[in-house]
Formats: structure tokens, sequence, C-alpha cells
């Protein structure tokens, strides 16, 4: 995993209801593709994404062999208070990728 983008407003007023979006650069391999001298190019997806707001996982998606490449995930969460975000994508080989964002909450 290479690349991160996430978009999370700077600001929101309390209570608000906010759009988060995130996009990673991953290969996706599915196990499916043939290689030339025979077998199967291994599987290499992202297993898990987590979005941890406050101490608490608010958003969390199993992926499977059929999410595209470079995933791209959206959602919607309540603005409660200032301070950090935290994203975590998981793949089949245990490797993490996080990245984080604040949040003013006004």
């Amino acid at each position: 995993m290479s690349r991160a983008l996430i978009h999370v407003p700077p600001r929101a007023r309390a209570g608000e209801i906010i759009e988060i979006r995130t996009l990673v650069q991953h290969p996706m391999e599915t196990g499916f593709r043939p290689l030339p001298e025979g077998g199967f190019v291994p599987r290499l997806i992202l297993r898990r994404f987590e979005c941890i707001y406050d101490g608490a996982v608010v958003f969390a998606a199993e992926l499977h062999p059929a999410v595209a490449a470079n995933p791209y995930i959206a959602f919607r969460l309540r603005a409660t208070r200032s301070g950090g975000i935290l994203f975590r994508w998981i793949d089949d080989q245990g490797a993490v990728r996080e990245e984080r964002a604040g949040i003013e909450v006004i």
C-alpha cells in the first residue's frame, strides 16, 4: 500500500453528520490470474478497513476478492468532539497501513 487519500472536513458543528472519503493504492490480486508458467498469481487483497474515532471503531468493512484495486470507501459519521480519526487498512499478508486526520468540532 503506497498511497492513501483521505478527505475529512476540517470543521463540523457538534452533532453534524459528515462524509468521510478514502482511497488507498493496493494491487488487489484475486488469486485467479494465471501465470505463463502455470499456477496462479498469489492472492493479495485488502481484507479489512476500520475507522476509529474517539477511541471506538465507528465504521468497519470486510473486503473480498471482487473489490477493485485501489478501493474507494465513503461513509458518514456524526461529529461529536474534536480530535483525531484513525484509518486502518489490513491486507492478506497482515500488512497494515494507518493514516490519521483531524477534525475540529465547534
